[in-house]
């Protein structure tokens, strides 16, 4: 009898977990089949006015769209990058329009808010959505049903459609710049130091800066090197310059800068071998190598199949200087002079330093700003004796004493090259409006 019984406990226990897989796969059939393209309209043309606004607000007011992006490195999707209230908003779907037969498809849309939102009540978000099997549209539509008018909606392009061959090494993703920004020379710096270890592009997310710092952009967008991405948050959003919820009635933390960096690295995914996320005033020094390329080449084949790179973030206060360095043109340009700051804060005890990255944006889905949230490839800490990030700025640590502090003359290596750039730089833009 109790052989029956355990026979009939594990025969019931085997129905029971066959039961209940039955019954998942069949949900997760479900939700894939409800996200499905499906034909609404025959024989139409594509209505609505195409956007190319950086930041677009749908009619809920409570769903931003950045840009729609091709994604098949899993399915055959639309990945939007977006910013949305994570409690308010529960249906989104895209509508497709395909060209030349001008049916329109439109696809439940899974809504995706990264985890990272620091309490504030809007957080950059993934809105996905299946493409239809037979066609590849180039412009999409979002809306919060799967019937109505699409003539009023705003079309937006559907970017990274077409493969492309790389056209730069680097791209260094810099959002975003607001406050009025006037550090006029340490950015001037930070571009030529980029420069020299082999960045060709900088991608600036701006909301605002000071009518000097505008002349310089001008001159590099000229030359080539900068692109600005226009970045008015704070028409639609409060914004706050802090990362944390301060429970001040603000919407978003820092300006809205982690939405505008998976932008970035979207936005250069078939454009760019690696993708830089770092700060106008962090410069990742290589320690043991000349430029980034050769470094980057090494820690590669050191590490196969890693697709992110931590470099760990130092701190150089500004408030610290040497005499080095005393360049008198330099004195009239407002910012700081990093050649004279090498003086670099110790470590904290039980704190951990925070790190930025040099990517592969192929192989990341989602990041936040010292770390990736979702990567199909590793990811490795770069030790301090190959690279660190050089960071002047305010003091995290001011009661030190200056004999408390690490002299590191690191960046002096290139200053030579730096000093001849800058000059260059200044007398064709800064200097030359003083004269």
């Amino acid at each position: 009898m109790l052989r029956g019984g355990k026979k009939s406990y594990f025969a019931a226990a085997v129905c029971i977990i066959t039961l209940t897989s039955m019954v998942t796969l069949s949900y997760f059939r479900l939700q894939r089949l409800s996200h499905l393209p499906k034909i609404i309209q025959e024989g139409s043309r594509c209505r609505g006015k195409v956007t190319n606004s950086t930041i677009t607000a749908l009619k809920d007011n409570r769903t931003f769209i950045i840009s729609p992006y091709f994604d098949d490195r899993e399915s055959k999707v639309t990945r939007v990058i977006g910013i949305v209230h994570h409690e308010d908003v529960k249906q989104l779907y895209c509508w497709f329009c395909c060209q030349p037969d001008g049916q329109i498809y439109v696809s439940k849309a899974k809504i995706d808010v990264h985890s990272d939102r620091f309490e504030f009540p809007y957080g950059a978000t993934d809105i996905v959505c299946l493409e239809p099997p037979d066609c590849d549209p180039t412009h999409v539509s979002i809306h919060q049903s799967p019937r109505g008018n699409t003539d009023q909606l705003p079309r937006f392009e559907i970017k990274n459609r077409k493969a492309e061959t790389f056209s730069v090494d680097f791209t260094v993703c810099i959002s975003a710049m607001f406050g009025n920004y006037n550090n006029v020379l340490q950015f001037i710096q930070s571009v030529e130091m980029y420069k020299i270890l082999g960045v060709q592009k900088v991608m600036i997310y701006k909301n605002n800066c000071s009518h000097l710092m505008e002349k310089v952009l001008k001159f590099y967008i000229e030359e080539g090197t900068v692109e600005i991405i226009p970045w008015p948050i704070d028409s639609h959003l409060r914004v706050s310059a802090e990362w944390r919820f301060m429970q001040d009635g603000t919407h978003i933390g820092y300006y809205g800068q982690i939405a505008a960096l998976n932008d970035c690295i979207y936005r250069n995914m078939q454009r760019s071998k690696f993708v830089v996320l770092s700060d106008a005033d962090e410069i990742i020094l290589p320690l043991k190598h000349p430029d980034w390329k050769t470094m980057m080449s090494s820690l590669q084949e050191q590490n196969p199949r890693t697709g992110v790179f931590l470099f760990e973030n130092h701190i150089f206060p500004k408030t610290v200087s040497t005499p080095a360095f005393n360049i008198s043109a330099w004195n009239a340009v407002p910012g700081v002079n990093i050649l004279q700051h090498v003086h670099r804060e110790p470590d904290r005890k039980d704190v951990i330093n925070p790190k930025k990255m040099i990517i592969d944006p192929r192989k990341v889905v989602q990041t936040s700003v010292h770390s990736v949230l979702r990567a199909y490839g590793k990811s490795v800490n770069v030790p301090m004796d190959v690279a660190l990030i050089y960071h002047c700025r305010v003091p995290l640590q001011g009661n030190l004493p200056r004999e408390s502090l690490i002299r590191d003359t690191t960046l002096w290596r290139f200053n030579s090259s730096l000093i001849m750039s800058v000059n260059k730089v200044l007398n064709q833009t800064v200097l030359r409006a003083q004269k």
